[in-house]
């Protein structure tokens, strides 16, 4: 398996310049942090999209325990 850093590290001194040109003065995010964010939102997007995927898979119905009557039979007998 090749080594990621040095690829994260390769793109992340392409982008440093980018961020240089910006008034070193203030305090902001910059192109790498948008990046960083933007990532993070994608992930969490595909993570909530399987979530909700499996979710629907999920039945939820639980069977009667063993000694009581089902819900059916306790309806019939009230009405």
């Amino acid at each position: 398996m090749p080594d990621m850093s040095a690829s994260v590290s390769l793109a992340v001194t392409h982008l440093v310049p980018l961020a240089k040109e910006i008034d070193e003065n203030k305090v902001t995010p910059g192109v790498l942090g948008f990046i960083v964010f933007a990532v993070m939102a994608l992930a969490v997007w595909g993570l909530m999209k399987s979530m909700s995927k499996h979710m629907g898979k999920v039945d939820f119905k639980e069977a009667p325990a063993e000694g009581e009557p089902s819900a059916t039979k306790t309806e019939s007998r009230q009405g």
